[in-house]
């Protein structure tokens, strides 16, 4: 059945498995605090400082551009726009500034409020003196770090002076922090592109990118309005105990909010690829692989079907998807996200919501933000610049926001000098403020580091004590998140706020309306009281399958060696190619590299319910094609795997690399690779296979990128296939497109350099263990292929590449801007096509006018070779010069299949966000002056068809 077909039947099974409230009467909107409705689905304010920043930069503007400014949240609302009402002048300012959580403006203000006599106290272990003064340790608050790919200058923080540590971090004042609720946007639906959708059921997929922008503020209002009704009865004790995780045992799942009144609590529980720690379950292909597919119906199946295994465990929060951006090559977790772009990263997060939330489950996006390496996680800070902070690493999360999720996870880093999880910069004025995230905050598993990150943003903390090795070492929370609301240090305003978050994420997804119970106990499979063993696999090998196929990237093909037929002959080298000597649950968290790697390691990880072997796969077919099959798993005895070989009409030798989490240390890797070579004596043994056989065929089951020109070049290795982790049936997946059952049509979702150094970006390791070590983002945007076009560094295999069995052309593109009817937002859209940076405000970087469809590009795509094949065409824009972008960027792609012959037009919408860099003076997206040009093709360097985009 095809992927589309599939899909619409799945949701038909959705809609009838799942049953929401009605849609909200006007009296239940009316009941909620809203923006004036002047702002409309621009849901922004403006602000004195875009305008003062029109003017100096001497661009004129139109009345109607001027009437931007009439589209604002009244002042009462803006004034409310933050943590407090000072804070909000601290807004414009660069993301660094108030990076010490919450800004001295906002304790200044509070301290009149402060209690005049010092209070003390003592509340499960953890000591505190509130009092209006307290020490603030490490460097003072930083200034702006340097943006895009310029070097530290003198007089510049020395934070960011590449130094390598940090004295300290940031930290809140003790003192009385007053709070009121962030405005909520009112926007206008604008059907078709812009209709209240219920993230329960969201709008169709469309593999070119949906020209859809659903509005869920209706299903928001909704579960908000329950949300309050319910934490209105709740003593200050219960609205605690929905924030604070259940640390102490007997907990069942990872993550658990306990059972107030008569709401049953939540189980939270890994992991962004399956169910984690029960069984009868399915372990799904890595993120990394289903990006390298390119193709958002299987993202948005993948997400529907976690979710609906999820649901059947009765886990209500999925703690998926990871959107980390693989800055560094050698990262652990980076086979977890979706690669280095940020375009392609948030397009898969947004399938992966909107796929896992459609079943009724809460999604968790993680992890926010900058968190890029394992090494001193806990101990480092990301010093990142503002710019690149929101044009690469804040994207994917916004992106998962306009989907719906329900909730979002704060990371174990530091972010210019602060805990992610209690810094405001990035919680409350980015996340909750510039994107309008209506969902919780949770903190990662042991990383909240304070009692007032609550005053930064943090709404939920996991697993809920200070130390998880120590779980009877008290919680930041619990009875001291209650003395501190008693005390009014933090404010009762703000722990509603908290609790009523926590609960609209469960309304949202209608989970108060018979949803399943927790049917497993993440601590023992041999519960026999709360296990129970459900199977919830239905049939979702069949899609793992289709994504380890479709995920595989074809690097080489010489002479047509693949895909294979019928050969006489086949050897199998390399211990990749069978099964562990422990099975395939045989180490803790798949901490182990021995047998075919399907997954790396960690708490990404889940449990297999089975894993297929290539020898297994290949066998089979070696039997109907009447071959000789052979094998030679001993990765170190290279003479004997090169007299092994030959006479054999086709050697294929599996290798892989592994990465992981850092709390699993494997053969030396502290969750980060040391290197970027390929694992078990890898390159020594293909080049003793090509030697003695000149038909040598390589896989890799890799979790991101290797170095491997020692032998890309080498003419008897006919055939490169990169098969990323794929999973369950990552040997039926391979064996389908060695021989040719599944054309490739995998790209890569990163660059394969020709030397580590060439990616330019490096872990940062070393110190002890008190150091707390620096990381100044100073390449800017320009890493990965956005680095390699920058400085004309030549890869050995591109960002997006990938060949097929088939051959494709391009013809006839026509690029052209969209008719625009949205009365309502024509002045901000003139003021964009001015060069006026958007308004600040609510919402404002997630406005419709700004990611509603706008340049169309058209164009045709035929199959000039003899077999059906998937194309996967991608779209790159060029910056006009002196913006500061890279050369080349990916805003566009598309998954289409061909019949041999078959000629296709291909439509793909860019919105002006796309089109847009960010201003670091006036906080807001803005147009660069200048002519911008697109490219289309089959990479980022093989372009077909070149043109203007006339704006």
């Amino acid at each position: 059945m095809r992927l589309a077909a599939r899909l619409a039947a799945l949701s038909a099974l959705v809609l009838t498995a799942v049953s929401v409230g009605a849609l909200p009467s006007s009296a239940v909107a009316s009941s909620l605090p809203v923006a004036s409705s002047a702002v409309a689905s621009s849901a922004i304010a403006s602000s004195d400082v875009a305008s003062s920043a029109a003017v100096s930069s001497g661009v004129e503007v139109s009345s109607a551009v001027s009437a931007a400014s009439s589209y604002a949240i009244s002042s009462a609302a803006a004034s409310s726009y933050a943590a407090s009402s000072a804070v909000v002048t601290s807004y414009a300012v660069s993301s660094a500034i108030a990076s010490s959580a919450v800004s001295s403006a906002i304790s200044a203000s509070a301290a009149t409020s402060a209690p005049s006599v010092p209070l003390t106290g003592e509340v499960s272990g953890v000591s505190y003196t509130v009092s209006s003064t307290y020490t603030i340790y490490g460097d003072p608050v930083p200034t702006n770090p340097p943006s895009l790919a310029t070097s530290p200058t003198a007089g510049e923080p020395p934070y960011n002076s590449g130094s390598g540590t940090e004295v300290g971090w940031q930290t809140l004042s003790i003192s009385s922090y007053a709070f009121s609720s962030f405005p909520v946007v009112s926007p206008t639906p604008l059907p078709p592109v812009f209709p209240s959708y219920s993230p329960l059921y969201p709008p169709p997929v469309e593999n070119s990118g949906s020209q859809i922008v659903p509005d869920f503020s209706d299903a928001w209002d909704v579960a908000f309005a329950k949300a309050e009704a319910f934490v209105s009865g709740l003593t200050l004790e219960q609205k605690v105990n929905i924030t604070t995780g259940e640390y102490q045992e007997p907990i069942l799942c990872v993550g658990n909010i306990a059972p107030v009144a008569d709401w049953p609590g939540l189980c939270l529980q890994d992991s962004p690829l399956g169910v984690r720690d029960t069984d009868f379950n399915t372990l799904f292909p890595a993120g990394i692989t289903v990006a390298a597919t390119f193709n958002r119906t299987m993202m948005r199946l993948r997400g529907l079907e976690m979710g609906q295994e999820f649901r059947g465990k009765g886990v209500n929060v999925a703690l998926g998807p990871m959107m980390n951006m693989g800055r560094v090559a050698q990262g652990g977790r980076n086979w977890e996200g979706f690669g280095t772009d940020a375009f392609l990263s948030g397009e898969a997060a947004y399938e992966t919501v909107l796929g896992l939330q459609s079943v009724g489950v809460q999604a968790c996006a993680k992890h926010y933000v900058d968190y890029e390496q394992e090494y001193k996680r806990t101990q480092e800070s990301s010093n990142v610049d503002d710019r690149t902070q929101h044009e690469i690493y804040q994207k994917p999360f916004l992106r998962a926001v306009m989907a719906g999720s329900a909730s979002v996870m704060c990371s174990y880093n530091m972010i210019n000098d602060t805990y992610a999880c209690e810094n405001d910069r990035t919680l409350n004025q980015l996340l909750k403020g510039e994107i309008g995230f209506r969902g919780y905050v949770m903190s990662d598993w042991g990383a909240q580091m304070s009692t007032l990150s609550a005053v930064a943003g943090l709404d939920m903390t996991m697993a809920g004590g200070i130390h998880l090795s120590t779980p009877d070492g008290g919680s930041w929370w619990g009875p001291n998140l209650t003395a501190f609301v008693d005390n009014g240090t933090i404010s009762m305003a703000r722990m509603d706020d908290m609790a009523t978050r926590i609960m609209a994420g469960y309304y949202l997804l209608g989970q108060d309306n018979n949803y399943p119970n927790v049917s497993f106990n993440a601590s023992s499979l041999y519960d026999t009281v709360h296990d129970k063993h459900i199977d919830v696999q239905a049939d979702h090998y069949k899609l793992v399958r289709e994504i380890g196929g479709a995920g595989a990237v074809l690097l080489k093909n010489t002479d047509g060696a693949l895909p294979l037929n019928k050969p006489r002959s086949i050897i199998l080298v390399g211990s990749d190619a069978g099964n562990g000597a422990m099975g395939a649950n045989g180490y803790s968290d798949r901490g182990g590299d021995d047998g075919i790697l399907g997954v790396g390691w960690g708490s990404g990880t889940a449990n297999y319910p089975y894993l297929v072997s290539p020898a297994a796969a290949i066998q089979e077919r070696a039997r109907l094609d009447g071959s000789s099959l052979t094998n030679w798993y001993l990765d170190w005895d290279t003479e004997g795997a090169a007299s092994a070989v030959e006479q054999v009409d086709v050697a294929i030798v599996f290798v892989n690399s592994d990465s992981g989490e850092g709390y699993i240390t494997v053969d030396g890797n502290w969750g980060d690779r040391d290197n970027l070579t390929l694992w078990h004596n890898a390159d020594n043994l293909i080049q003793a296979v090509a030697a003695a056989n000149n038909n040598t065929i390589v896989v890799a089951h890799s979790v991101g990128p290797s170095i491997i020109d020692s032998w890309a070049e080498n003419p008897n290795v006919t055939g490169i296939i990169w098969a990323n982790v794929a999973g369950q049936e990552a040997g039926n997946a391979i064996t389908d497109v060695l021989y040719g059952a599944v054309n490739p049509s995998g790209r890569l979702p990163y660059t394969i350099a020709k030397a580590l150094e060439d990616y330019g970006v490096f872990l940062i390791l070393g110190g002890d263990n008190d150091t707390i070590l620096s990381i100044p983002y100073t390449e800017g945007l320009f890493y990965d292929y956005r680095r390699f076009d920058q400085y004309n560094i030549t890869p050995r295999y591109e960002f997006g590449f990938g060949l097929s069995y088939t051959t494709f052309e391009y013809y006839n593109l026509a690029v052209s801007v969209l008719p625009q009817y949205d009365p309502t937002d024509l002045a901000l859209e003139a003021a964009w096509e001015a060069g006026v940076p958007t308004p600040q405000g609510e919402g404002s970087s997630t406005a419709f006018w700004l990611h509603r469809p706008y340049v169309q590009v058209q164009f045709e795509v035929q199959n000039t070779g003899a077999l059906a094949g998937t194309e996967i065409p991608q779209v790159y824009v060029h910056f006009p010069t002196g913006s500061g972008e890279p050369p080349s960027l990916l805003k566009g792609f598309d998954a289409i299949y061909l019949e041999p012959g078959e000629v296709q037009t291909v439509t793909i919408t860019i919105p002006r966000y796309e089109l847009s860099i960010w201003d670091i003076i006036a906080q807001g997206w803005s147009k660069p002056e200048g002519s911008f040009t697109l490219s289309v093709g089959a990479s980022s360097r093989d372009f077909r068809l070149t043109g203007p985009i006339p704006i």
